[in-house]
């Protein structure tokens, strides 16, 4: 019974990589893309596969870039002739995530800290875009919070601007994935940049995460683009697949960003519920590849 069990079990560690190399290859069989955007996509939705792996499906598929890495894996992506389209964020101390960021003064001594180790790092890297978050609100104003992530973002513009990178500030929902974010509306991301004042200072506008605070995808895309570096998709409700599950038309929402003259990345950021995973990759990058 023990070596019949030992059987199955190899027999199925075999299965899984048989199948993981099957959809490799698949991936590989990819149309030339129309190349009017660059495509991305985002490791954190594909847990199960290795970041060589995924390099290599990304290659195949006709992606430019595998985002929301770090310092440590951009060298991996190089080797493959990919970038990082926009890094995760940099953390000390449990600071720099979603939660607590640039919103509250206290922490801006230790995030101007590693942001400052962090900008040089990508420019060597050619990694153009560094994210940030603006922090759960916890009671704070709006307009104070407004404030507050301004003095801190001012302090790293001399750098940014210096080494010709962005820092970018990713729109997130409150309604539902984030409680509390303060950075949930495509306005006062907006009114931040403009305090800001640095053509270096811009916001990630993920088409999910505002479909769900405010909708006027389109509208808002040709009012505000000028402010947008970077582009995240997700199926509406639930993040998953792009496709004609969920309400959004990406196409078009696609073919709005292209006509505002857009040169940078769009990023697939959806959770796959379909058990080839790499198949629903692809089909989103077919999907936004107009």
């Amino acid at each position: 019974m023990s070596s019949r069990r030992s059987l199955l079990q190899s027999a199925a560690i075999a299965a899984t990589a048989q199948s993981l190399a099957t959809r490799l290859d698949a991936a590989s069989q990819a149309a030339p893309m129309k190349g009017n955007i660059q495509h991305s996509v985002c490791k954190w939705c594909y847990p199960k596969i290795s970041l060589e792996d995924l390099c290599k499906a990304a290659k195949g598929i006709g992606l430019g870039s595998i985002e929301l890495l770090g310092p440590d894996d951009w060298p991996t992506l190089a080797k493959h002739g990919l970038t990082c389209a926009m890094t995760t964020a940099p953390n000390i101390d449990g600071l720099g995530g979603i939660a607590k960021s640039f919103n509250r003064i206290e922490h801006h001594d230790k995030l101007v800290q590693v942001y400052s180790d962090w900008i040089p790092k990508a420019a060597a890297a050619g990694v153009q875009n560094l994210i940030c978050f603006s922090g759960n609100r916890d009671g704070l104003d709006d307009q104070k919070g407004l404030e507050n992530c301004a003095i801190g973002l001012k302090r790293l513009m001399p750098l940014v601007e210096k080494h010709k990178v962005n820092l970018v500030m990713e729109l997130l929902n409150s309604k539902v994935n984030h409680k509390d974010y303060q950075c949930d509306h495509t306005a006062w991301g907006v009114e931040l940049c403009k305090r800001v004042g640095s053509e270096r200072m811009k916001l990630l506008y993920d088409i999910y995460h505002m479909q769900i605070m405010e909708g006027d995808v389109i509208a808002n895309i040709r009012q505000y683009n000028p402010y947008f570096a970077h582009y995240h998709t997700g199926g509406v409700p639930g993040r998953n697949e792009i496709d004609e599950s969920q309400e959004l038309y990406y196409p078009a929402i696609v073919k709005a960003i292209v006509a505002t003259g857009f040169k940078g990345f769009i990023a697939q950021e959806f959770i796959p519920k379909r058990a080839d995973v790499l198949a629903s990759l692809k089909q989103g990058v077919s999907i936004c590849d107009v």
